[in-house]
């Protein structure tokens, strides 16, 4: 195994560039206001309220916390502060913390207790709160001793998500090795689901619900050996990379996702991705390639982060879809039954809580994730892990060291890298560099390409390192003979046209209100093109206030396109077929500009190639 890095904390991280800007958009937005405007948050039980005591609240403090203290944020960090002083305050004395009485803890699942455990470890990394171990402690050794009793279980969601509580065990074993705490690990492994008997499951998906091919759960099942292995005395054997090869070959995405509306949903680009699933890719990602080193998690990271995850968010961050589409014409209710195997038919809006409300407070989690594990420690200083702008404050050997990325990546690849150091140290910089990177350059020399970088011993002060490399664009062989074009990390498609309209309205107590409403967008572009070619032209403009806007997207590729006889999924007038009924070119080829990904709100991305040059 190569080595294995750990990750430092809000306190020593800090954003910088378009990275902190995309922060802020989320402070300003559904993210930072949900406790405001959305009831599940504001009226939670887990604060005295009636409204919902289960998932939700847990789910927003896993973004909210950290997107506080990377920003800085007092106002946010009073308001999350509020919510743990809530729940910590109604701890009852067996430690027993969740919104329910006594006599319905057996009955509750467990999945929300877990959940809880690791936002307590990220709040106690944050806030450095010194109440949170003790809380921690009593918490889940309530949870053993009911357990072990059989007066709980752990549930329908929680046996399928048993290894989230492992970071707050981890803590807590370092804290203070008490047997309890691997008497649980070993019972939650014990009573959890063993993913290995749902493989056959994964590979042909049929239009049913089951937890065995539920999206999210699979997402974040590919992190549970890694976080488990320790306290549980095993080896890690492989079993993430197992997994995701299995079902990216059956339900993989070309933005590096798995369909899942909300169960697996084959290779069709027209199959949606829950937003909830794109998020705990992630975190599983981040964790793996800590976990591993394996520079391949973090290469997948990087698609899925700057691609699915920007696109499924509007640009001001205040609505998000449920599902996304790879193929994504239109975004208005379907008449008649619904185009997806398992959600409802306006699924696919953007809105305040479309089709279920768990994307609403879990989306939060993804961009302030991904700036926490920009830079990672290791054994002999700092690894650049994903070239965000950022900065981490360390210290090594007693020494004070900084180091900062000024970069604009992934929209351009050119890196400026300050180490500044308290005195002469031994300090190690290492920088990944992925695997498409070209004609690789370090302070203007040109160096031979290699996985990691490493530059070892910095004078006191200030030392300066730039990194340049090149992308080339590239078409991608998906299923069907269709093709995805990639430069680096970035997916292109092409932008469609498209008409908004608000919708505000109110539904189970629930008001949508501006900017918290829905919005139906309807294509009026046109969308039925193939490729003609594998020549491009990159063109680049300026990263500007929002990182990935559609009207002034960072990138623009130029590609030659025709128009074919596409046609639309049966049944439906805003689903485009799977596959064109005819790749016959019904005009000349004329250049078109595509967009990366995540910028396209309508997109068509998964394209055929016709009479290629």
């Amino acid at each position: 195994m190569a080595e294995t890095y750990s990750f430092f904390t809000s306190k020593e991280l800090r954003p910088q560039g378009w990275l902190r800007r995309q922060l802020k958009l989320q402070a300003e937005g559904l993210c930072g206001n949900l406790d405001k405007v959305w009831p599940d948050v504001r009226d939670s039980a887990w604060i005295g309220g009636s409204r919902e005591g289960w998932e939700r609240v847990p789910y927003w403090l896993d973004g909210c916390v950290p997107l506080a203290y990377l920003l800085e944020d007092d106002d946010l960090i009073a308001r999350v502060g509020r919510y743990i002083d809530c729940i910590l305050e109604r701890q009852e004395p067996d430690g027993w913390i969740c919104p329910v009485p006594q006599c319905d803890r057996k009955k509750y699942d467990a999945w929300a207790i877990l959940l809880l455990s690791k936002v307590l470890v990220r709040y106690y990394e944050c806030a450095g709160d010194s109440r949170i171990p003790d809380a921690l402690c009593r918490m889940l050794r309530n949870f053993y001793n009911l357990l072990r009793a059989e007066e709980m279980t752990l549930g329908k969601w929680g046996s399928y998500r048993w290894f989230e509580g492992f970071p707050a065990l981890r803590l807590l074993w370092r804290l203070s090795p008490e047997p309890w705490i691997r008497e649980l690990a070993m019972l939650l492994r014990e009573k959890g689901k063993d993913y290995r008997t749902a493989e056959e499951q994964w590979k042909r998906p049929l239009n049913r619900w089951t937890r065995d091919t539920h999206i999210v759960n699979l997402c974040e099942m590919l992190k549970s050996e890694i976080l488990s292995c320790d306290l549980l005395g095993e080896q890690e054997s492989g079993l993430a990379e197992h997994f995701y090869q299995l079902l990216y070959a059956y339900n993989g995405t070309a933005v590096g996702t798995f369909t899942g509306d909300e169960c697996l949903s084959g290779t069709s680009p027209t199959q949606g991705t829950e937003l909830c699933a794109v998020v705990e890719l992630m975190d599983s990602m981040e964790q793996l390639y800590a976990y591993t080193g394996n520079p391949v998690w973090a290469e997948r990271l990087e698609r899925v982060a700057f691609n699915a995850l920007p696109a499924a968010i509007s640009e001001d961050m205040w609505k998000h879809q449920y599902v996304q589409m790879v193929n994504q014409i239109d975004c208005t209710p379907f008449p008649g039954r619904s185009h997806f195997r398992t959600n409802n038919s306006e699924a696919h809006l953007f809105g305040l809580e479309p089709h279920f409300g768990c994307c609403t407070a879990n989306f939060g989690q993804g961009w302030p994730k991904l700036t926490l594990s920009s830079f990672l420690r290791s054994a002999d200083g700092v690894v650049s892990a994903v070239p965000v702008p950022a900065s981490v404050q360390t210290e090594w050997k007693g020494v004070p060291v900084t180091v900062s990325l000024d970069t604009e990546y992934p929209f351009r690849n050119t890196f400026v890298y300050r180490v500044e150091a308290g005195a002469d140290t031994d300090f190690a910089l290492s920088v990944r560099i992925p695997s498409f990177a070209k004609r690789l350059s370090v302070n203007g020399k040109a160096c031979r390409r290699q996985a990691m970088l490493s530059f070892r011993g910095f004078a006191k002060g200030t030392t300066e390192l730039r990194i340049a490399f090149e992308v080339e664009p590239v078409l991608e062989r998906r299923p069907d003979r269709m093709y995805c074009l990639r430069r680096g990390s970035l997916v292109f498609a092409l932008p469609i046209a498209s008409e908004s309209a608000v919708v505000e309205y109110e539904k189970n107590g629930v008001e949508r209100k501006f900017p918290y409403c829905d919005y139906h967008i309807r294509g009026t572009g046109d969308w039925n093109v193939a490729l003609t070619g594998r020549q491009f032209r990159v063109e680049e403009c300026a990263v500007g206030e929002i990182p990935f806007s559609g009207s002034q997207p960072p990138l623009r590729i130029a590609a030659r396109l025709c128009h074919i006889d596409w046609g639309l999924e049966d049944g439906f007038e805003t689903v485009c077929a799977r596959v064109p009924q005819s790749r016959k070119p019904l005009d000349e080829p004329r250049e078109r500009i595509l967009i990366p990904y995540g910028c396209a709100r309508l997109r068509m991305t998964e394209l055929p190639l016709v009479r290629p040059d």
